[in-house]
């Protein structure tokens, strides 16, 4: 038998006898399991591999003397690299060895099939009040036997993961002074698994207990590779106030070899993956984990496929809350009303949190007297609506889904937004106080105190961090992270986000905002110099506030209907039936009528390259159809003095199909291509995407086969000829498992809306080593 503590070192200890007074030994999360275990919650047997094990480890190889010295002569990303390869490279001491082998075989000795154990990391700065360190350590789970040193091993050099030295210089921990518990347990063979938190960390109302779930492993759902689930359920009463199902595209599982991600059948994609009477019993010990430790609690659960109700319930981790708890204690933040009555729900077109009057208008004509802060609830909005929708507080639209135009849009410009309610022009009363919550995708009744969460661009400043020490935290990666614009003066909010480039600057705005009349209008009437001078200030304003960084302005890519409402276009444009198909992108810069408004914006940003100096701008053409096309219009756009060079680039977008089909043709005349997702999926699926009949029967969907093999066509015949790829619609903005696709793929750049910046360019740089590690197995 092995005792509970095995020699005076102490090298390993069950978690059974394990308290929240041994951080120092175990680490901060085996000594909150060993809390759960004390308290009566259901937690998977296992033992800790202790912080003495591995000093010890550290010191019988010669390792610990030279920690110190590697992380004060190198980088990080060095010091991480060096200090990995000395753990990795090194033997485990035979008594230690011996003394973890015992261990697992008494929690194994009584389960007669092969034992499958998770293994864990405990840092003893980890899980503790005032900083989680979630994610800067790693996990393995379903590890075998002949698995389990090397698995120990793996988790230790964890510690020195370059992500962990770079958030504890933040937090001003010496890395040095960081120890180790590694936790090994019995496997959950989960049929779901998720997380749970016991407030709501949208606004941090501590009223309620949220839990998120999925299918299979619970890594799919705190590594955001899915929308998950969601139950909310009251803490008092124990009572479902809402359970949302959300359409999960894949699950993580043990297939006998390793964890693998599989695609959902469609059944299972859009069923609940928690039962009701589950979450009541999830939020039961959350409830008491919660009493127990006297503050609000982040947990992860997982249920067991093989066992009865409720023993088949587990909690696997638990560590305190932080960021809505020190927000509140620090600044007194209030909290949502339990009682706030919902108007009308809806799709998160737009994050954020926006309270104001409810101002419902119909027409855009009849927005005269809408004032700052208003909150705009029309039917659906158009390239008309954009000067309103700049000082609203919030947006809410009858239709439209995640690629309308009121959602992409809103994204951009900050704005908070539910789209496609269906009925609230109608439950929604003019003059209503209403609160807007783009989180979660639902309308309140009044004000209701929800918390804005912070944007990402603005966490500098709130949360008292410096922009140096911040950007320290961002992961560089080989593939380039861009930025979708279209407002020019929106730089100035999103300019210290950790991006390389903006991959899309869409004119559209400057016209309609700034410019308001249509160009052959102004041609007509001597005022050619008022399209240039205005269009150029807009496309410098964002090329002079990231420069060397570039800026991709794509050419103008108005539709007949939308250059109609400019000043003076009625007499300039035809009326089409199907407008999203018709006079539009290339087709309109070569016809006779309009070659000359195009050879304005050519001027516009020649002035830009030339007289501004400002070389870091390129060009898109939008909506290529074929190559003879493209050709004259690159030979007009050579008139106009604009030549490629290794500094001015030509990208084409690539949303027509026959872009993909003529792919090596298209990369013998171009530099890149930028992938548009949004048409390129109804164009390759034939359906119409702002169509909420298709796209809730599963039509519309950018993350199709048919789409993900056109996308690695396309690379691979740009590669080919050595031109780049990059993707500007908003399927990576909305779906992490496309950018990862991506990225396996090859993609050269992932250019997304500004909310998501941060977000992409952590799960890029995941992809990226996760790419990197699979060939090193694979040796």
């Amino acid at each position: 038998m092995v005792s509970s503590l095995i020699g005076k070192e102490e090298y390993v200890v069950k978690i059974q006898d394990v308290n929240k007074d041994m951080v120092g030994l175990v680490g901060g999360k085996a000594a909150n399991l060993g809390e759960l275990i004390a308290m009566g919650a259901r937690v998977p047997p296992g033992f800790v591999v202790t912080s003495k094990a591995f000093n010890y480890f550290l010191r019988s190889n010669g390792i610990f003397e030279k920690v110190n010295e590697i992380l004060s002569s190198k980088d990080d990303r060095q010091a991480s690299a060096d200090i990995k390869a000395l753990i990795m490279n090194s033997s485990i001491p035979r008594d230690l060895e011996q003394a973890i082998a015992s261990a697992y075989e008494e929690l194994t000795s009584k389960v007669s099939r092969e034992v499958l154990v998770a293994v864990r990391s405990s840092a003893t700065a980890e899980d503790l009040t005032g900083a989680s360190f979630a994610g800067q350590q790693d996990t393995y789970l379903n590890v075998r036997r002949e698995e389990l040193m090397m698995r120990v091993k793996m988790v230790w050099a964890s510690l020195f993961n370059e992500r962990a030295i770079s958030y504890r210089r933040s937090k001003g921990i010496g890395s040095s002074s960081v120890s180790m518990g590694v936790v090994v347990q019995m496997m959950v063979n989960a049929r779901s698994a998720g997380v749970m938190f016991t407030l709501n960390p949208a606004n941090g109302d501590r009223n309620h207990i949220v839990i998120e779930s999925n299918w299979g492993l619970g890594e799919s759902v705190a590594a955001g590779k899915v929308t998950p689930d969601e139950v909310v359920i009251d803490k008092d009463t124990l009572t479902v106030i809402e359970a949302r199902t959300s359409h999960k595209a894949l699950k993580i599982v043990y297939d006998g070899k390793e964890n693998k991600e599989v695609q959902l059948s469609p059944e299972e994609a859009d069923s609940m993956s928690v039962k009701e009477e589950e979450a009541i019993e999830l939020a039961k010990m959350a409830k008491e984990v919660e009493k127990h430790y006297g503050r609000p609690m982040d947990l992860e659960w997982a249920i067991d496929a093989d066992l009865p109700f409720p023993e088949n319930i587990f909690i696997v981790q638990a560590r305190p809350e932080t960021f809505w708890s020190k927000r509140t204690q620090e600044t007194d933040v209030p909290q949502k009303e339990a009682t706030a009555r919902i108007l009308t729900k809806g799709l998160p077109a737009s994050p954020g949190i926006g309270a104001g009057r409810a101002r419902v208008i119909l027409d855009v004509s009849e927005a005269k007297d809408f004032q700052k802060g208003d909150v705009l609830v029309t039917r659906m909005t158009d390239p008309d609506w954009v000067p309103v929708m700049r000082l609203a507080s919030a947006l809410v639209t009858d239709e439209g889904g995640m690629t309308s135009h009121a959602a992409i849009v809103s994204r951009e410009l900050g704005v908070p937004a539910v789209v496609g309610v269906k009925n609230g022009t109608k439950v929604i009363k003019d003059g209503q106080l209403v609160t807007v919550d783009g989180f979660s995708g639902v309308v309140y009744e009044g004000d209701t105190n929800l918390v804005p969460r912070v944007l990402s661009s603005e966490v500098p400043a709130s949360m008292g961090v410096s922009k140096e020490a911040l950007t320290n935290l961002y992961p560089i990666t080989a593939t380039k992270i861009y930025m979708n614009l279209g407002q020019p003066d929106m730089i100035s909010r999103y300019v210290d986000l950790p991006f390389d480039g903006i991959g899309l600057m869409r004119i559209e705005f400057i016209v309609s905002e700034w410019i308001k009349y249509h160009p052959l209008y102004l041609i007509k009437t001597g005022q050619q110099s008022l399209f240039v001078d205005k269009l150029s200030q807009g496309i410098a304003m964002v090329a002079s506030a990231i420069r060397p960084r570039p800026v991709v302005v794509r050419f103008s890519d108005f539709k007949t209907n939308e250059y109609r409402r400019l000043r003076g276009g009625e007499e300039f444009e035809v009326e089409e039936r199907n407008p999203m198909l018709g006079w539009r992108g290339v087709s309109r810069y070569i016809s006779a009528q309009y070659e000359e408004a195009f050879r304005l914006e050519l001027r516009a940003v020649l002035k830009v390259r030339d007289e501004m100096g400002l070389q870091n701008v390129w060009v898109m053409y939008p909506f290529v159809r074929t190559r003879w096309e493209l050709q004259k219009a690159m030979e007009i756009m050579e008139e106009e003095g604009l030549r490629r060079t290794p500094d001015f680039k030509v990208w084409i977008m690539a949303e027509v199909p026959s872009v993909v089909m003529l792919a090596e043709e298209f990369a013998q005349i171009v530099d890149g291509f930028s992938i548009g997702s949004n048409d390129l999926a109804q164009l390759t699926l034939g359906v119409d995407r702002d169509s909420e009949l298709l796209a809730n029967m599963g039509y519309y969907d950018e993350r199709d086969e048919a789409l993900k093999r056109a996308i690695k066509r396309l690379i691979r015949a740009a590669h080919k000829h050595g031109k780049t790829v990059s993707i500007c619609g908003q399927a990576p903005s909305v779906y992490p498992e496309l950018t990862e696709f991506l990225v396996r793929e090859g993609i050269d750049s992932v250019s997304v809306n500004p909310d998501t910046v941060i977000q992409t360019r952590r799960l890029v740089a995941s992809v990226e080593q996760k790419i990197v590690l699979d060939k090193l197995r694979s040796r």
